[in-house]
């Protein structure tokens, strides 16, 4: 190969790493923010969970079933308040407040998640928990 033969592939090559860069930038950065809606995802999961637990055991050590709501909606709205993007939601499925038995709720809100790259996909997670009726609940 000549000299001005190389010069001219060498010639042909120059911006291509201009082009592959504006080709790629976005896509790596939309890559990127997938990832951090995904951990947002998981996050409030997490935090969902951790919200029905709280909101069965504030609930499971009062006295009467109307406190025992109430403190439970309490401690779940404690929780997940920075989570959330509505309201929370948390709803009694275990049958009646008679001692020895269970309390379970269930709690449930909207996440904040994929809204932040533009797409309005609903996200609403729920979590259920259980804890028994103390024994030695408060005394009004």
């Amino acid at each position: 190969m000549s000299s001005s033969a190389a010069q001219r592939v060498r010639h042909d090559d120059r911006g291509l790493s201009t082009v592959e860069v504006v080709i790629l930038a976005p896509v790596m950065i939309l890559f990127i923010l997938v990832l951090v809606a995904f951990g947002q995802l998981v996050d409030g999961r997490g935090a969902v969970d951790g919200a029905a637990r709280d909101a069965a055991r504030a609930g499971s050590i009062q006295k009467d079933h109307a406190t025992a709501m109430a403190e439970a909606r309490k401690a779940a709205e404690a929780d997940l308040s920075d989570v959330c993007s509505g309201p929370v939601s948390v709803v009694q499925t275990s049958a009646g407040f008679e001692p020895d038995s269970i309390f379970t709720v269930e709690v449930s809100c909207q996440v904040r998640g994929l809204a932040m790259l533009g797409l309005d996909i609903p996200t609403r997670l729920s979590a259920s928990f259980s804890s028994p009726l103390d024994p030695f609940r408060r005394a009004a």
